[in-house]
């Protein structure tokens, strides 16, 4: 509540309603003056900037040290000592993923290396690859070979490429340097031999960007539109993870809404695992730390366990919500986990390969 003097007009700023107290009983607004001097201001944006912090820092606390027992809290009604679950979910989101793109870690660290070790390989084999080209142009020029002999010699040379340089998608591959060389061995093929059309598209896909870029190239791209489109994947999954609980839990107890604040609140739980996890491979590598092999059985200890609590903490949280047996609990939490599992492969899956055919090296979608 406001220090600042109740205003003698009884009517609201905000929606005209009479306020025969401090508050009006229909937004909710404070009926004080308007114009406030500067300590005022300062007090009042201190005041809000603690309520929060606290109500942050304890809904965290209960979030790692409670399973379940934020949601059950939460909707029980008691909603202004939290933050709400969405908001939660958007901040620590936010968090997780700008720490990720900013800070480094050890993988982000190798990849840098081999972008350079893979930018000087390129510039030695294209250079190499021109210098054969104009040779054969040359001996084309004095006819000490035929045309025929040069255009063959050209297209071998325009083949050539550095060793693991090329990228194929999975069971999506093929030899073929070309998409013509491709075509070909398509229209030789009988009927049955021929690959699914879905096949084809990927394979040729494949290769017009083996042709364009390097694999690493590739790579570094694909993975860097894969890393920033998952928050968004983990966002659109959610409700389907809310709806599986809602099959497998009574429908007269609890809504789709009940199972969604749920959900929000173990997603958020995992984002936060994964952010202690990238933070503390980011203070290894920036302290030096990871070249000694005491820390490293440390570090991997501590990695073990945080796996292992995220993996364990559905169980407490799933039964302290629904408030069924132990029993119970486990044989359904683990069907319900390997559902959940079978379908985020599916969807991230999808999502690598919608990626790569759509968007590898353009913008981020």
């Amino acid at each position: 509540m406001s220090k600042a003097p109740v205003r003698t007009d009884k009517t609201c700023l905000n929606c005209r309603h009479v306020v025969e107290n401090c508050f009006c009983p229909n937004c909710g607004q404070e009926n004080v003056s308007v114009r406030k001097n500067f300590y005022h201001l300062f007090v009042h944006f201190f005041e809000d900037l603690t309520h929060y912090e606290n109500a942050f820092w304890r809904t965290i606390k209960n979030l790692i040290t409670k399973p379940g027992s934020l949601t059950s809290e939460y909707l029980s009604g008691k909603r202004m000592s939290y933050l709400a679950p969405i908001r939660l979910y958007i901040f620590i989101s936010f968090v997780t993923f700008l720490s990720i793109n900013l800070l480094p870690a050890d993988s982000d660290a190798v990849t840098v290396n081999m972008n350079e070790q893979t930018k000087v390989g390129k510039i030695d084999v294209e250079t190499a690859k021109k210098n054969a080209h104009n040779l054969v142009s040359d001996l084309a020029k004095d006819n000490k070979i035929g045309k025929k002999e040069a255009d063959s010699l050209k297209n071998f040379i325009a083949s050539v490429r550095k060793k693991d340089d090329d990228i194929s998608v999975g069971f999506f591959q093929d030899d073929a340097k070309t998409l013509e060389e491709y075509d070909e061995k398509i229209k030789e093929m009988s009927e049955k031999e021929k690959p699914s059309a879905i096949e084809q598209m990927f394979v040729r896909k494949s290769i017009e960007l083996n042709n364009r870029y390097t694999g690493k190239e590739l790579q570094e791209r694909f993975f860097e539109t894969f890393k920033h489109n998952l928050p968004k994947v983990l966002f659109i999954y959610m409700p389907l993870f809310a709806f599986i609980l809602w099959i497998f839990e009574s429908k007269k107890k609890y809504y789709y809404f009940d199972h969604g604040i749920f959900t929000l609140h173990y997603f958020s739980f995992l984002l936060l695992m994964l952010l202690l996890e990238h933070l503390l491979s980011w203070f290894f590598l920036i302290t030096g730390l990871e070249g000694y092999t005491a820390v490293e059985v440390i570090y991997s200890i501590i990695v073990l366990g945080l796996l292992f609590y995220s993996f364990y903490y559905f169980f407490p949280a799933h039964h302290r919500f629904y408030k069924t047996e132990r029993v119970i609990t486990f044989f359904k939490g683990i069907f319900i986990f390997m559902i959940n599992c079978f379908l985020i492969i599916l969807v991230l899956t999808g999502m690598a390969l919608y990626t790569f055919y759509n968007n590898p090296l353009g913008e981020i979608i």
